[in-house]
């Protein structure tokens, strides 16, 4: 049986603030806040677990709150493999302003992570087995140069691990000679990697399809609102998002691709995946935390898939 690995190099917590107003130089009163354990890969274990995937979560944590963060994925049953180092663990902040609805988003460095613990993460993927699945999420730490997607990219050909990446360094394209299982960029990370304006369905498409053709198995697509496209060799589909109150974008992305690889997972047909996918993505970015599960067959409803 494939074990299922998440990882996330730059852990984090976030601090989610929802005020009326924000104004400079006085004391701003907030309406609601939440503190929530994170990173993207944490964000994709949490999602796993929720749809019955038993996965462990990879990285680095630092401080007490790094070790918050272990607590709480394994107050949640999930396995967790993180690597000790000096310093503290960072913690975010994305703040609502009702008045404006504008959404604020400070998102700190992380700490340095020393070379050794990064030659022990390495050491550790190199223990993988074949059909096992990496899911890499997110930013990188300091210390940690961004040619680690290309490590771990060699690695997991090596080793026929099934490797996805969600992230957004230009290495990324790197990457794609080892053939990774699924990239998930979005419209901003496609632009950047091509170095390229992306305006209209044409332009999603081209670049969609030249990831494929240059090596990436699978694409995941995340445009927000506008939906998301899937690649691959043999298959072409579009969704749409459903309408809905934004609250917090900081974990849609996550959830959208936690789901997706949920349903490969489970060898749901694709059409069905990336429906759930759209409809548990749209419903973390309606709430303050990720989703629940429990309005996303609602949700479904709004959305049609269709081959292109």
């Amino acid at each position: 049986m494939s074990n299922i690995y998440t990882c996330t190099l730059n852990l984090a917590i976030d601090l989610f603030i929802e005020t009326d107003s924000l104004k400079p130089f006085v004391v701003n009163r907030t309406q609601d806040d939440d503190i929530q354990a994170n990173g993207k890969g944490v964000n994709v274990s949490l999602v796993l677990k929720m749809l019955g995937i038993e996965n462990t979560a990879l990285g680095f944590k630092a401080g007490f709150t790094g070790q918050y963060i272990d607590d709480f994925l394994r107050g949640k049953a999930i396995g967790t493999e993180f690597i000790d180092v000096p310093g503290l663990t960072r913690i975010n902040v994305f703040t609502q302003v009702n008045d404006t609805q504008e959404e604020f988003k400070l998102v700190n460095k992380g700490p340095e992570i020393p070379e050794e613990s990064v030659t022990q993460f390495l050491a550790r993927v190199e223990q993988l087995q074949a059909g096992d699945f990496l899911c890499v999420s997110g930013s990188l730490p300091q210390g940690v140069a961004p040619t680690i997607l290309i490590e771990l990219a060699k690695r997991c050909q090596e080793r026929e691990v099934f490797l996805i990446i969600d992230s957004s360094y230009n290495e990324v394209l790197a990457c794609l000679p080892y053939q990774p299982f699924l990239l998930k960029p979005n419209e901003e990370e496609l632009a950047a990697w091509f170095g390229v304006t992306i305006d209209t369905k044409e332009d999603y498409l081209h670049y969609g399809k030249k990831l494929v053709a240059l090596g990436a198995q699978n694409v995941l697509l995340s445009l927000g609102g506008e939906g998301a496209y899937f690649f691959s060799k043999d298959a072409l589909l579009y969704g749409n998002s459903p309408k809905g109150k934004v609250v917090n974008t900081a974990c849609a992305g996550d959830t959208l691709l936690g789901t997706f690889l949920a349903g490969i997972l489970k060898n749901d047909e694709l059409s069905t995946t990336l429906k759930k996918s759209l409809a548990a993505g749209s419903s973390t970015a309606f709430r303050k935390g990720i989703t629940d599960f429990s309005d996303v067959e609602e949700l479904e409803k709004q959305i049609k898939i269709s081959g292109e």
